[in-house]
């Protein structure tokens, strides 16, 4: 006879259901766990054995082994320590159950029998509803993530015992329950706003835009000129998360474990500052196991590189095609992983090396030139946008005039890309301007002779690069929606090639 226990693992962002067999038989003492377990799985034979044990269970001296199938899949974590232990009692006639292969099991036990939670409960949960399962046990600090799927019954426990209390109905037990829509709009709230930037109106403009359309943006200042903090502010102006955004973002940082404490859910459009130090993987993904790396800790919302010339090169280049695919393909020999990044980069950066506007003097062209050229012209013909922030002056800072809320400046973000949406209803993956191709940019960015004429004097007198001419466009459409106008002008022409100034002769 062998006892069969269904628990999850976590594969990318998904999950797969593990079948626990336990097989135990007389003879000498031997544990053994097979069907490719890391080093956290292997460890569970210890925990297991001791919580069982001091749990106030039997732990007969025999031979046990246990199958985690399909063994040809890595098993990692210790959320098995729980189903691996009911599979156990189970076998040595400590418990008896009907009820034990309708549930999901995962849970990693403390040597006294307590239950610890374990990171990727929401795939899990997601995989027990579309497997049919009638619910999930697992620790109590795992609960409300569980919850918010639905449809699906969440029991939490405490320790083992409990767990075993409940598959023998010697107590009562109801199911763990939350509202999800109540706890969803109770947490979308942002600690900036920007109300508190003083001044940078034409910064404002342009992130706007920005938002808009999904565009790319870099800004160029001084130290000290508001950088940083305008770009914290970006995901305040963004749309709300939508509740199928907000738990495939939820998903990402679930399975790495980084949920906010006390949260179950990312409601808020993540904002990730990775330090200039970075290393490829940490910003890609990547290492032994494939684990997600900063640009999927953004999906769905702002990845903000300061210091962009600081990055080590390969470091940027490694960006390229997630940047277009919105999706990052990991491969290694055993295991080919995706993780989805689809979020909005922006960049910020020194016009020179100077540290203040008194030391700009002290550098030539030359060195200036060979500074700005850090960032290759694969990665800056991903940014749409680009905009000089200067440093704000004295007047503006001791203004007591409050400026626009980001609720206001949201509203119209969020009727901009409501005509992007019903334009592009029908076309996969197309959501917002920036996503357009050439054939969109021909279907949707038709220019009058005035226009033309417009971009042909941009391209050639300000020696705009031929990679500009696109971007323009792009941008031109997102300033025609914010205005509610189908048709492009001259004016919204003229304002987006305001934002190429890198683009130009002599910078790169």
């Amino acid at each position: 006879m062998i006892a069969e226990i269904f628990t999850a693992s976590t594969y990318g962002v998904d999950a797969f259901i593990v079948r626990t067999e336990v097989h135990v038989e007389n003879g000498v003492f031997f544990f053994s766990i097979v069907g490719l377990p890391d080093s956290a799985v292997k460890e569970s034979r210890e925990r297991t054995i001791s919580a069982i044990k001091n749990s106030m269970f039997h732990f007969p001296i025999k031979r046990y082994t246990v199958n985690l199938a399909p063994a040809d899949v890595k098993k990692e974590g210790s959320g098995f320590d729980l189903p691996i232990a009911i599979g156990m009692l189970s076998e040595t006639s400590q418990l008896f159950s009907k009820k034990i292969k309708e549930f999901l099991f995962i849970g990693e036990l403390s040597l006294d029998g307590k239950l610890r939670p374990v990171p990727g409960i929401l795939p899990i949960a997601l995989e027990a509803r579309r497997n049919g399962f009638k619910g999930i046990v697992l620790p109590q600090e795992n609960a409300s993530e569980a919850a918010i799927v639905g449809d699906v019954e969440v029991y939490p426990f405490e320790k083992l015992t409990d767990v075993v209390d409940f598959l023998q109905d010697e107590r009562s037990f109801t199911p763990f329950k939350v509202d999800v829509k109540a706890m969803f709009e109770k947490e979308q709230n942002y600690h900036f706003d920007f109300a508190d930037v003083k001044g940078q109106a034409e910064v404002k403009r342009a992130m706007e835009i920005a938002a808009a359309g999904s565009h790319n943006i870099i800004l160029i200042g001084l130290p000290g000129s508001g950088k940083t903090m305008l770009a914290k502010r970006l995901p305040t102006i963004l749309p709300p998360l939508t509740l199928d955004e907000a738990l495939e973002t939820t998903k990402i940082h679930s399975i790495a474990g980084l949920l906010p404490s006390g949260s179950s859910i990312i409601s808020i459009r993540p904002f990730r500052s990775p330090h200039h130090t970075a290393s490829d993987v940490s910003l890609v993904g990547g290492g032994p196991n494939a684990k997600p790396g900063e640009i999927s800790f953004a999906h769905n919302g702002v990845l903000f590189l300061d210091e962009l010339t600081e990055f080590k090169k390969n470091v940027l280049e490694v960006m390229r095609q997630p940047l277009e695919d919105r999706v990052v393909t990991i491969s290694r020999s055993k295991l080919t992983v995706q993780y989805p990044c689809n979020f909005m980069l922006v960049a910020a950066m020194n016009p020179t090396p100077a540290g203040s506007q008194k030391e700009t003097a002290m550098y030539s062209d030359p060195e200036v030139q060979k500074f700005l050229s850090k960032i290759s012209g694969p990665i800056l013909d991903r940014i749409d946008l680009h905009i000089h922030v200067n440093p704000v002056k004295y007047q503006e800072l001791s203004s007591k005039a409050e400026g626009e809320r980001s609720e206001q400046i949201r509203g119209r973000v969020i009727r901009a890309r409501e005509l992007q949406l019903k334009r592009f209803k029908g076309r996969k993956g197309l959501f917002a301007n920036s996503n357009m191709s050439g054939k969109e940019i021909r279907e949707f960015c038709a220019i009058d002779s005035a226009c033309e004429e417009l971009m042909k004097n941009a391209i050639t007198r300000l020696g705009l690069s031929a990679r500009a001419y696109d971007r323009i466009l792009k941008v031109s459409r997102t300033i025609a929606d914010l205005e509610g106008t189908k048709k492009l002008n001259t004016a919204h022409i003229s304002e987006a090639i305001q934002y190429r100034s890198l683009d130009r002769t002599g910078w790169l």
